[in-house]
């Protein structure tokens, strides 16, 4: 079952003039649902409305928080998903018409809601190994820091890891820096120093990745960091992890010939899902 702009529908009515379709002219939003509510959704919702606007895209008068918030769980309740687990994925595309330069600011909405198996995050521990995709680069620019739907580096990543059997591909920048892998923010942990791109390097601006910094700058254990990260930085690491806001936090145990452990991921795995239950 579909939220199409408020409509509950199994057949929403796209046209071939979508601009989302044409232009990649949308950005999205994919939000944890357990417990009963939107996993850090302030934190999903202030971000798609930061998107919007640097995209010039008019942000409607009823595109408040609460009211985003009961559009998206019409989709938990039409599915029969409150007692469980699901990912939601909400899309905002600019109004048809123009070509390049649209002919109406305007926005639409849909929104679509997946089952998942666990209410919690789980540390996979299981095999997963990535490598560097240099097919292609990530500019070092706000835009990449965005959820658009234009997103084509990454699925020619996702295609080159699953012909080479990785389970994940990094990306780098047009500066050859380590700027994240295909679905999720990178980590990177040395000592108790733990590192991740920053901004200005063109990586997603995470949600868990901004609650991971947030944590540990309250955390005595650590020293965290926002930095650009080479690829030569990766073999000296103790661990790599990824983070998004499904899984939560991924370990990687193998890049190249390094194998590496997990055990800040498995701690901080603990602290966000106390977190997570916490936030609204």
């Amino acid at each position: 079952m579909i939220n199409f702009n408020g409509t509950l529908t199994e057949n929403p009515q796209f046209t071939a003039y979508n601009r989302g379709m044409l232009y990649g002219d949308a950005v999205f939003e994919t939000i944890r649902y357990t417990g009963g509510k939107l996993t850090f959704w302030e934190d999903h919702y202030f971000r798609l409305m930061a998107s919007m606007r640097i995209l010039r895209m008019e942000i409607p008068m009823h595109f408040t928080l609460e009211n985003l918030e009961e559009e998206l769980l019409k989709v938990i309740e039409a599915e029969t998903f409150q007692n469980k687990a699901a990912s939601i994925r909400l899309t905002v595309t600019r109004n048809e018409g123009g070509k390049y330069l649209p002919e109406d600011n305007g926005v639409g909405f849909y929104a679509f809601a997946k089952e998942l198996k666990n209410p919690f995050f789980i540390l996979n521990e299981e095999s997963y190994e990535v490598e560097l995709y240099k097919d292609h680069y990530v500019n070092a620019d706000l835009i990449s820091t965005l959820k658009t739907a234009n997103k084509i580096i990454h699925v020619t990543g996702s295609i080159y890891a699953e012909e080479n059997d990785y389970a994940n591909c990094l990306l780098l920048n047009n500066n050859k820096a380590v700027v994240e892998a295909l679905n999720g923010n990178l980590f990177l942990v040395k000592g108790n120093v733990i590192k991740t791109p920053s901004l200005e390097d063109g990586c997603l601006r995470g949600i868990i990745r901004k609650q991971l910094i947030e944590m540990l700058k309250k955390l005595e254990d650590y020293t965290v960091e926002e930095a650009s990260i080479s690829p030569f930085e990766l073999q000296k690491a103790d661990e790599l992890f990824i983070t998004n806001a499904i899984v939560g936090i991924q370990p990687i145990t193998k890049y190249r010939k390094k194998t590496y452990t997990n055990k800040v991921a498995k701690d901080l795995l603990g602290k966000l899902n106390a977190q997570a239950r916490l936030a609204k």
